[in-house]
């Protein structure tokens, strides 16, 4: 959103009874005899919903179900996302152990719709133009299911931190994080991504009902200042998208500057365009917020599929090296081709490891929080896997695992350590079947690794 900050309104009063008048008139005249009902809708249900992780896999390799995530009876699909679901406020999945796994992304249902629309498949190159806090760029990741490239950017140095915190918990190994206002990433990715997401800062009407501050501090002024940087973001996106690729444009504003006549004015000044399709989701007619979408395809004579990523090309002695960081922590096929560094090449940053997506292209000289999935940590000879590691891994990759229920999950999150059978080394810590954080057994005590700055309690 262009704004951003929390006001608490007079709870005793209606909140249709704070909309400004200039708001309240547009709507009159943009909804005729539906204007009631969606003033109405203001003093409703507020619909809460989750997404659960596709990367996420547990011992058997299979997703979670909503029967597992310990949600109330009742729980419905959301109809625009397979892997959606709505919850209840009573049950705070966000305080739950499978939450910390990254088993689940809590989302507001109607902003699930926005990334079907864009078709991502495995091997795509995509990009999330304004990703923070994350949840499509997570969303995007399920869908490309750790095999080809997402960019995922933000301009905002806090929220991109945010964002990268939320590609690491949710798994994501094909993720690079940017920090950087869009028109510093056109020279490097000057048509290079087949699949672009602009999910752009606007001025937040369909978010009245769940963010004070997107009603407290709306202004007629501020619609039209978001249409201004609205068209500049689009225009950018318009160069990194490669011919006959695809941008999703979405909004959670009503206002048909920053809707309709944005999508409009960007086809006037890129007549390459054509729109497919436009979504509103209004908050009278779905269970979620307000929500806008535009399906925006580049046109080309003849569309040449992306190319193929390359295999991963590293020296035998940086083979030699990994080998020996990851023996003790993942199972020799892991490394083999087809396992988990395939697709990636190696770089340290500082003392960091790094697998890079291979389609990357240089990183040098943009702000980057996160160049690839961090391996793990060289320190003073010896290597220590990062946390992001263990939850990226699938049970099945760890050469040792130790299972927790959720009580003793909870436990694990809070620092404290726990009496283990079984070999001595780094061991994949799990809940329900769920890859979590890494301990170390040393003569059957398993010394807990889950980071300092993460735990709770």
């Amino acid at each position: 959103m262009c704004l951003m900050g929390k006001t608490d309104l007079n709870a005793e009063n209606d909140m249709s009874d704070f909309l400004p008048v200039e708001f309240e008139n547009r709507m009159k005249e943009l909804l005729g005899d539906e204007f009631e009902e969606f003033l109405a809708a203001y003093d409703g249900v507020r619909y809460r919903g989750l997404r659960i992780n596709r990367l996420k896999v547990d011992a058997d390799g299979k997703n979670a179900t909503p029967d597992g995530l310990y949600l109330t009876a009742g729980y419905e699909q959301i109809e625009w996302e397979p892997m959606g679901y709505y919850y209840n406020e009573e049950d705070q999945p966000g305080k739950h152990p499978l939450h910390e796994a990254g088993v689940y992304y809590i989302q507001e249902p109607s902003a699930m719709a926005p990334v079907p629309l864009l078709g991502v498949v495995p091997g795509d190159r995509v990009l999330d133009l304004c990703a923070a806090p994350g949840g499509k760029s997570t969303q995007l990741a399920s869908a490309l299911g750790g095999v080809g490239l997402l960019v995922t950017n933000e301009i905002n140095p806090s929220r991109a931190r945010i964002l990268s915190e939320n590609i690491e918990r949710m798994g994501v190994r094909n993720a690079v994080v940017t920090n950087e206002p869009p028109a510093r990433l056109v020279p490097r990715f000057e048509s290079f991504f087949n699949k672009i997401l602009v999910d752009a800062p606007c001025s937040g009407e369909g978010m009245f009902r769940k963010n004070d501050a997107a009603l407290t501090e709306w202004s007629v002024a501020n619609v039209k200042n978001c249409a201004q940087r609205q068209a500049e973001i689009l225009d950018c996106a318009a160069s990194m998208l490669m011919a006959g690729g695809t941008i999703v444009y979405s909004t959670c504003t009503f206002a048909p500057e920053e809707d309709e006549q944005s999508v409009e004015n960007f086809i006037a000044r890129h007549p390459e365009f054509t729109i497919e399709k436009t979504l509103r989701l209004w908050p009278h007619k779905v269970k979620g917020e307000g929500h806008f979408a535009a399906v925006l395809r580049k046109a080309a004579d003849n569309v040449e599929e992306i190319e193929s990523l390359p295999e991963m090309s590293m020296s035998k002695s940086d083979m030699k090296k990994i080998r020996e960081y990851l023996s003790d922590i993942v199972k020799e096929e892991c490394l083999e081709e087809g396992g988990m560094l395939t697709g990636g090449r190696l770089e340290n940053f500082g003392d960091s490891i790094y697998l890079v997506p291979a389609a990357m292209t240089s990183i040098s000289g943009l702000k980057v929080l996160r160049p690839g999935l961090c391996l793990g940590v060289l320190n003073k000879g010896r290597f220590e896997p990062a946390h992001s590691l263990a939850l990226a891994m699938k049970p099945s990759e760890a050469l040792r695992t130790v299972n927790l229920n959720v009580d003793e999950a909870a436990e694990y999150i809070k620092g404290l350590t726990r009496n283990v059978d079984g070999e001595k080394g780094w061991t994949l810590v799990c809940v329900d079947g769920y890859s979590l954080a890494w301990g170390k057994n040393a003569g059957g005590i398993l010394k807990n690794h889950y980071p300092k700055g993460l735990r709770k309690g």
